[in-house]
């Protein structure tokens, strides 16, 4: 009870009760939080009388009663918290705070006389300066009421200057030690795993009750995403607390991270306070010892942690003693407040967007929480008070109810706020209808408009009127934007920002003006963009509409991956949303206004569109975690690009797995929308994660979802009501998985009668739920209902066992359960004699249901014991289980095996028994019907079906060699086992040969292994043995670890096998082996003639141990692979395994890499095959090239000698040079990066010139070290001499690249060289290429002796060749020296009649990267185009002024014997092609014609169509990139009928639809000696592949076959992988970025052994798994012309990629495999990198 009251608080008490109606009403609308508080400030007896009252103002009023009748500390609280939630009314707030006590102390504050400030502060300081505080406060961040603003809302319509709404907070845990911190959450503000957090909703008020020690510093830590109302709470606590609602602090401090950003200097605390806060008026020390003397009572507001840009490391401080007179940066200030090194016991609230924690505040958060925003009601109160004064209230409150999409925007606060101006915009201006924006960014875009729109007033017209009108400060004020962001910078000065652009943004309120302190004197003028998510908004405008921004730049600046891989912070902090906005001004919606903004056409916008739409299809096929494909799929419903959603959704179905953070109704309106525009049904699993039931609401729209999982302690009853209505409109749904949650009867209720309703489901999964007895037969009601359903999974949940198995019963009988978990982990026991009468029951039972058939038992952490397990395998022949018997966790012991396996013997529907003690596992796998066995397959005829067999896995049973007689016995009687394994026992070298004795019994044996049983050596030879005596053994593999073998024994059935002949294969794995151990191995291997394969890798097997070996080579005569990984070779080791093919003429490929992994291949003996020998990395230098060339000397069948990355030099090079010459046949030696200078260079070339069978060198010195010398049988009088970077002197060289030739040398050099009959070509790339004109090159040109053939310009490559050509002459070479050394160059009086008399001859003209002027363009069109002898003209990616292009097309008229015409990336116009079409009516002899990346279109296309209508010599058109659309290519393919001579199609990058590709593909079938087909990224689809697929088999000529980017789903990828056998003659296939799918992949892999020649195989972006992988690897080796394979950004993983390095050193001839932005670990990345440098996991 209350204390007696005296006068004034009778008087005071009764003014409450007269308001209390008042208060009821307002109170009335959100009666929930009215009840919670209640709850918790008054006993639960109190409120038992409330819930008779019905009405809730009734009920209202009734509760204000009995919380003013309560104790005067409930009533203080709830009058505070009423205060600080809600917008009262001024007079009704005063008399709640009077009524709470505060009143006298707010009077006393105002006079200055606070008696509570009295006794703690000096009154003449402290108390003044908190006066002060208070008044300052309440001018920055005063109410409304105070601050009259209104009307300035009224007429001045800022953005996110919304009313005051509370928003919606929940607490979290604090994170409990830095590893968990650190756990990636990708990556939520120092969130705990949301799994572990309390997640209860909470007032702001309550941040501030939590119980703490005195003098600990309390760290509040508030996160949210962006616009969820941080700063504005912030603002408001301020106001508040100078308002008198938060009495307990004395004085309040709030400082935002973007004005301390500006801090250049340390600060001390006092400095902190006064000059970046508020300075005292007089007797600062008096008021700074006042301040520490009351820490306990202030509250520092930290805003924005997110926005600060200095680093947080501050490990160094806890080393360090915080002194009140030290400087110190802001960033130590920040953390010794948080620690309670400063200030100890004061309260510090920071605020930041969702990034992870900074260490120092690991061990120091009080409290966490996350400010979730709005929710249903607080949307409704916000939208309700902003169109309060508007007739159309409730019409704008039902336009944001009714809209799913659009109140899920409007849980976030800001969005809310845009939201309410768009409508109100509309509302006014189109009464009747209103179309709001579909997504954010459009809504940002809606919101600039109306506010250009409302200023203007009257004067205001269309779009483009208001957008032309400011057209330069609105970009000056996007630019400024980007600078910001990309400076960091959130705060600008004066001098900052233009005035136009100040003036502009000011006037339309999107910048802010503000004081900024950076010291004690005066302040200066700030300002700020309104909000950051509009200055990202701004930014990213800037970035589509600025012509300074091309697209290399803007796809760096939409590299999400760069954002989203770090760990601790992002790269691009401030960057929130930008790759948000970037994405939705992507889509087609905003076009038009990207066009205004940028003054370009829509081509220009669309290009940049392009980037972004690109990058994002891209990442989708990258690993994702599931906070990244959240972003990906906010970025897709930006775009709203339902092409772009279906592509990412198709690459995105299998990585819809959520784990520990929290979906907001945003998250899943996008995930909602990438997942319809999939065609794939898609699992979706939700881990730990808080989804609320607005999220369920907008889930229900998923309509492709068949297998939906939450697991969650949250799960309890509401969440089962609110998923059991969503699930009405998932009509894909099949599974459904509820688990670990806090379910009861009424939550099951739900869910039953829901799933009634969902005829499809077919399995339920409820484990670990609270579901108890009489709760479980409501499960089987579905049963009768849902024929489709099989499985319900109640495991884990609170039932009997006599409730679990009269549910299994029940189960029996019902035909369509094929399986019932009801695991015994948390069942209550029953008393042990009825237990095992209970089971035996049942066992009984279950031997006379014939229903069981279909259906799994599981009888798994049971007490059955071998008694119990006996009694029930003796009636398996009579139960009729079809799938599986799960016995787990029964006590079974060593003795039960031989039961067991008796059962495989008398049960012949026993497919697999898997035992393991270790893993308490005993699995059964059965078949439906027995296997009736013939007496052939009885006597081990190897007939028999794959479904005869019967496998056996006793993996960690503890067995010793003594139980092997037993077990042997058993063994023999089960004549159909196929797989045996018995890993990891304790059997020995003793039970090795037991076990062997009885393999003879064992006909239909294929696999035995025998892993981790502590065998000797001796066993190893014995094993090895087994090849030659057992002759159905095909694979023996050990392995040899620390202690004990490991080895795997296999025998392979010659059937299954899919190559021709089946393999033999010993392995013997990381065992010492010695020089004797090595003689009695290959002794006994070579008893094994059909041994094809050894592997002895990681036995550090000695020198004289591999010649040994070698030795060997020639008796084991069909051995095709010898391989050594992980083995140190010595350099001279190297050169013998070189000289193995002295030894053995079968050797093909000697490969020996880094000094420790060596690959002998082996093949037929014909003698004339090549051999390639390659020595890389093995240190070889010159004291083994004797060796070395006495063994190349004795072979003239060597294509190759590979001897790169050695050590010879230039000693080495000599030696080897002097020999050289006795070096037979033709032969390529590689001595690249072997350390070799110029002189060595220069010794080279002199013996280049005398060398009789040396052809040809290549050397590039500097960083590609090259070095090639190709022989040749014979005296070839051809030579070829290649020097790059060599940096040497020009006097007596005469060839050039990048060796710093000038001009004038290079004037000298084709002026002297002089050749006999023939033709000569030379070659200068030197950087002065690109910078010359045409003209100058072509002066140069004529300065060469003879007559010119060809002239290529690429300025690109810094290249200029001319082809000359000569007449018969005899010189010496002392006259061209000669005449080097005195040449001078002549006047040139006409140099256009020498260009014509010097290219009389030209046959050939290629120039691209070029700047034609105008006269440089008319002497290419006058002079060199008319040329008769010219057949090549190539004019490529060159820029040629307007006339120019005139004379050009006129030029090509006269160009009559041309046969090849390539002008790409000219971006010719169809404006340029009718003068195109007469010239080319005018070439009877063109060939080829290449017009690729232009702009010619659908127009432009037509009309070359009909000009090639008649050129039947045409062999190949090349017209990518054009964007040619269905017209221009259905012309095109009415042509194509008649070119039976083309031999190349390229069509690539244009915009057909598949309708126009299937008219394509039908033409194509005409065109019977095509050879190139290159159809690339032109969405064709499914239904153009089917048709490609039915046209290929009259393409039997078909070599190349481009198809990747088509949008091929696995229909169509099927078809065509399946039909391309048919081209036998295929070189290369590229299917890349097609979501292919498993089966095209498969069918793929089995057709590979049809091609014979294929060399590369491109199949990056094609979601191809590690199974997929491994059936590719397989097929490789059948492959014997392939070189290239590109397997980039898949998902294949470790598996998959050690198979990869496994079967690719069974292939000499693959040169790579790439295989970068796989999943692959970076460990194992590097060690089979290692292992094989072919396996290529990065660019490097």
């Amino acid at each position: 009870m209350r204390p007696p009251l005296q006068g004034d608080e009778l008087e005071l008490q009764a003014a409450v009760a007269r308001a209390r109606p008042r208060l009821a009403r307002l109170l009335a609308r959100c009666p929930r939080w009215l009840l919670a508080t209640a709850r918790r400030l008054l006993p639960e007896p109190a409120l038992s009388g409330l819930g008779g009252i019905a009405d809730p103002a009734e009920k209202t009023s009734a509760l204000l009663r009995l919380l003013e009748e309560a104790a005067p500390a409930a009533w203080k609280h709830f009058a505070q918290a009423v205060c600080m939630e809600y917008d009262l009314p001024l007079d009704l707030e005063v008399l709640l705070m009077s009524s709470a006590g505060e009143g006298k102390r707010a009077q006393a504050k105002e006079a200055g006389t606070d008696t509570r400030v009295q006794s703690s502060v000096p009154k003449d300081s402290s108390a003044k300066y908190r006066h002060l505080l208070i008044n300052s406060i309440r001018q920055r961040y005063g109410s409304r009421r105070e601050a009259g603003a209104e009307a300035q809302e009224q007429t001045q319509p800022l953005p996110f200057n919304q009313t005051f709404v509370n928003v919606v907070i929940h607490r979290s845990k604090a994170p409990r030690s830095r590893e968990r911190a650190e756990k990636p959450r990708e990556e939520l503000a120092g969130a705990a795993e949301p799994e572990e957090c309390a997640d209860t909703a909470m007032k702001v008020s309550d941040l501030f009750c939590s119980e703490a020690p005195s003098h600990t510093t309390k760290v509040i830590f508030l996160f949210g995403k962006p616009g969820t109302g941080k700063t504005r709470l912030m603002h408001r606590i301020c106001q508040k607390w100078a308002e008198g609602v938060l009495p307990h602090f004395l004085f309040t401090f709030l400082f935002e991270f973007r004005q301390l950003n500006l801090l250049k200097r340390k600060l001390t605390l006092k400095e902190l306070l006064f000059d970046m806060f508020l300075q005292p008026e007089d007797s600062p020390d008096a008021v700074f010892q006042g301040l520490l003397e009351n820490a306990q009572q202030i509250l520092i507001i930290f805003d924005g942690l997110d926005e600060f840009a200095a680093n947080m490391d501050v490990s160094w401080s806890s080393r360090r003693d915080p002194g009140l007179s030290s400087p110190v940066p802001i960033s130590q200030l920040f953390a010794d407040l948080c620690q309670g090194k400063l200030l100890p016991g004061c309260t510090v609230l920071v605020t930041s967007r969702p990034k992870r924690l900074p260490d120092f505040l690991l061990h120091t958060v009080s409290v966490l929480a996350e400010i979730w925003g709005f929710d249903h009601e607080k949307v409704e109160e916000y939208v309700s008070h902003y169109f309060h004064q508007h007739s159309f209230r409730e019409r704008a409150i039902a336009q944001v109810k009714n809209s799913t999409k659009l109140l899920s925007m409007c849980f976030i606060p800001a969005l809310c706020n845009i939201v309410c101006i768009c409508l109100e915009y509309l509302l006014l201006k189109h009464q009747m209808s209103v179309e709001l924006p579909q997504t954010m960014t459009q809504f940002y875009i809606k919101m600039f408009l109306i506010f250009l729109n409302k200023q203007q007033g009257d004067r205001a017209g269309d779009e483009e009127t208001q957008l032309n009108c400011n057209k330069k400060a609105i970009l000056g004020l996007f630019d400024l934007a980007l600078r910001g962001l990309e400076e960091k910078k959130l705060v600008f000065y004066v001098g900052d920002i233009p005035e136009d652009v100040k003036e502009f943004a000011s006037l339309h309120g999107l910048l802010t003006v503000f004081e900024v302190k950076t010291s004690g004197t005066c302040p200066e003028v700030g300002y700020a963009f309104v909000h950051l998510s509009l200055q990202e908004f701004f930014a990213a405008l800037c970035l589509m509409v600025s012509r300074r921004v091309d697209k290399n730049y803007l796809k760096k600046k939409f590299f999400l991956k760069s954002k989203w891989n770090s760990k601790n912070e992002t790269k691009t902090e401030f960057m929130e949303s930008f790759h948000i906005f970037l994405s939705g001004l992507s889509s087609r919606e905003c076009r038009t206004f990207l066009m205004l903004l940028a003054e370009q056409d829509e081509a220009w916008v669309q290009e940049k569109q392009d980037v972004i739409l690109q990058s994002l299809k891209k990442l989708a096929a990258t690993h994702l975690s599931g906070p990244k494909v959240l972003e990906l799929c906010h970025c897709t419903f930006e775009t709203q690009n339902l092409e772009v959603a279906q592509h990412i959704g198709s690459l995105l179905n299998f990585k819809y797995e959520f784990k520990n953070f929290r979906l907001t109704t945003l998250d899943m309106s996008a995930l909602v929308f990438v997942i319809n525009s999939s065609q794939d049904l898609i699992c979706l699993d939700f881990a730990g994660c808080l989804v609320d039931t607005d999220c369920l609401e907008v889930l229900a729209g998923c309509k492709n979802v068949e297998h939906l999982s939450f697991r969650s302690r949250r799960c309890g009853n509401d969440f089962a009501a609110a998923l059991s209505k969503a699930m009405q409109g998932m009509g894909s749904l099949k599974k459904l998985e509820l688990t670990g949650g806090s379910i009861t009867a009424e939550g099951m209720t739900d869910l039953v009668q829901a799933a009634s309703q969902c005829l499809q489901l077919e399995e339920i999964n409820l484990q670990g739920n609270r579901i108890r007895d009489p709760d479980v037969k409501r499960v089987m009601d579905l049963f009768s209902k849902m024929e489709k359903l099989k499985k319900v999974d109640l495991s884990n949940n609170h039932l009997y066992l006599n409730a679990v198995l009269s549910l299994a019963k029940e189960g029996i009988v019902c035909q369509n359960v094929t399986e019932l978990c009801a695991r015994y982990q948390h069942m209550r026991a029953l008393a042990k004699e009825r237990e095992s009468k209970v089971f035996r029951a049942f066992f009984f039972y279950c031997s006379n249901q014939s229903s069981l058939t279909g259906k799994c038992l599981s009888l798994s952490g049971n007490k059955l014991g071998d008694e119990g397990c006996s009694y029930l395998l003796e009636s398996l022949p009579w139960i009729s289980i079809s799938k599986q018997l799960n016995l787990s966790q029964n006590c079974l012991s060593v003795t039960s095996i031989c039961s067991l396996l008796k059962s495989v013997e008398t049960c012949q529907r026993v497919m697999e028994v898997q035992v393991s003690f270790y893993f308490y596992l005993v699995l059964f796998s059965l078949r439906e019907e027995p296997v009736l066995f013939t007496d052939d397959q009885q006597h081990g005829e190897e007939n028999q079906t794959p479904t005869s067999s019967q496998k056996i896995r006793l993996t960690d049973c503890n067995f010793q060699a003594s139980d092997l007689k037993n077990l042997c016995a058993v063994l023999k009687e089960c004549g159909h086992i196929s797989e045996l394994d018995l890993s990891h026992n304790y059997l020995g070298d003793e039970g090795l040969l037991q076990l062997f004795q009885c393999l003879p019994k064992l006909k239909m044996l294929r696999s035995l292994k025998f892993n981790g049983n502590q065998i000797s050596l001796n066993s190893v030879f014995f094993l090895a043995q087994s090849l030659a005596t057992l002759e159905h053994i095909k694979t023996v593999s050990l392995r040899y670890d620390q202690e004990y073998f490991l080895y795997y024994f296999g025998m392979l059935d010659p059937v299954s096998c899919s190559a021709p002949e089946c393999l033999v294969c010993f392995s013997l794995r990381d065992c010492r082996v010695a020089l004797e151990d090595v003689t009695r191995l290959c002794q006994t291997l070579a008893q094994c003639p059909q041994l094809t394969e050894i592997d002895l890798s990681g036995n550090s097997l000695s020198d004289q141990s591999i010649e040994r070996l070698l030795s060997f080579l020639p008796s084991l005569c069909n051995l095709t692979l010898l391989s050594i990984r992980r083995n140190p070779l010595s350099p001279h080791c190297a050169v013998v395994l070189l000289n193995s093919i002295s030894l053995c003429e079968r050797i093909r490929v000697v490969e020996v890499r880094s000094s420790e992994n060596v690959f002998l291949y082996l093949g037929a003996s014909p003698q004339s095959q090549k051999t390639s020998c390659r020595l890389t990395g093995c240190a070889i230098g010159p004291g083994q090239v004797e060796q070395l060339c006495s063994i190349l000397e004795q072979h003239g069948g060597l294509a190759e000698v590979d001897l790169s990355r050695n050590e010879l030099g230039d000693e080495g090079l000599r030696r080897l040079l002097d020999h050289l010459h006795r070096v037979p046949g033709t032969c390529s030696l590689n001595l690249s990066h072997n350390g070799i200078s110029q002189d060595g260079v220069l010794h080279l070339i002199n013996a280049f010139v005398t060398s009789g069978n040396t052809t040809e060198v290549q050397v590039s010195l500097c960083s590609k070290a090259t070095l090639i010398i190709k022989l040749t049988s014979g005296n070839d009088p051809r030579k070829i001499l290649r020097l790059a970077e060599f940096g040497g002197s020009w006097t007596c060289l005469g060839g050039s690249s990048n060796n710093n030739m000038t001009v004038q040398a290079a004037e000298r050099l084709l002026h002297s060289l002089r050749k006999d009959l023939g033709l000569l070509k030379i070659s200068i790339e030197e950087p002065w290429v690109c910078k010359e004109g045409a003209r100058n090159l072509l002066q140069l040109a004529v300065q060469a002796s003879g007559d010119i053939s060809g002239i290529t310009i690429c300025k690109d490559k810094t290249l200029f060749q001319l082809v000359i050509r000569f007449p018969h002459c005899l010189e010496k070479t002392g006259s061209v020296i000669s005449r080097l050394s005195l040449y001078k160059p002549e006047i040139k009086h006409s140099f256009c009649q020498r260009l014509c008399e010097k290219c009389a001859q030209l046959q050939e003209l290629r120039w691209s990267h070029v700047e034609l002027h105008e006269d440089e363009a008319e002497i290419l069109a006058r002079i060199l185009l008319p040329l008769p002898e010219l057949k090549m003209f190539g004019l490529t990616s060159s820029s040629v002024a307007a006339t120019g292009i005139e004379y050009l097309i006129s030029g090509l008229q006269n160009c009559q014997a041309i046969e090849e015409l390539n002008l790409g990336y000219m971006k010719l116009s169809s404006a340029a092609i009718p003068g195109l079409v007469l010239g080319l009516c005018e070439m009877p002899s063109l060939k080829r014609l290449v017009l690729n990346h232009n702009n010619i279109g659908n127009d432009g296309c037509s009309k070359l169509a009909e000009a090639l209508r008649g050129m039947h010599n045409m062999e190949e058109i090349n017209l990518s990139h054009n964007n040619i659309g269905d017209p221009g290519l259905i012309s095109l393919a009415a042509v194509l009928l008649e070119m039976q001579n083309l031999k190349k199609l390229d069509l690539s990058g244009n915009c057909p639809s598949p309708a126009g590709g299937e008219r394509l593909m039908a033409a194509l079938a005409h065109c019977r000696h095509i050879k190139e087909l290159l159809l690339s990224r032109n969405g064709f689809g499914d239904r153009t592949a089917v048709t490609l697929a039915l046209c290929l088999p009259h393409m039997t000529s078909l070599k190349i076959l481009h198809f990747q980017n088509n949008e091929i789903g696995q229909a169509g990828g099927l078809e065509l992988a399946r039909a391309l056998v048919v081209c036998e003659l295929l070189e290369e296939i590229s299917l890349s970025e097609n979501a292919l799918g498993e089966q095209s992949v498969r069918a793929l892999s089995q057709g590979l052994p049809c091609f014979q020649h294929l060399r590369r195989m491109d199949l990056k972006f094609c979601g191809i798994t590690d199974d997929a992988s491994k059936s590719l690897s397989l097929a490789f080796r059948q492959c014997p012309s392939l070189e290239e394979i590109i397997l980039e950004k898949n998902r294949i993983g470790a598996s998959g990629a050690t198979k990869l390095m496994e079967e690719l050193a069974k292939c000499p001839g693959i040169q790579f495999i790439r295989l970068w932005d796989n999943p692959v670990p970076k460990g194992l990345a590097e060690s089979l990198t290692s292992q094989d440098p072919r396996l290529r996991f990065s660019f490097n």
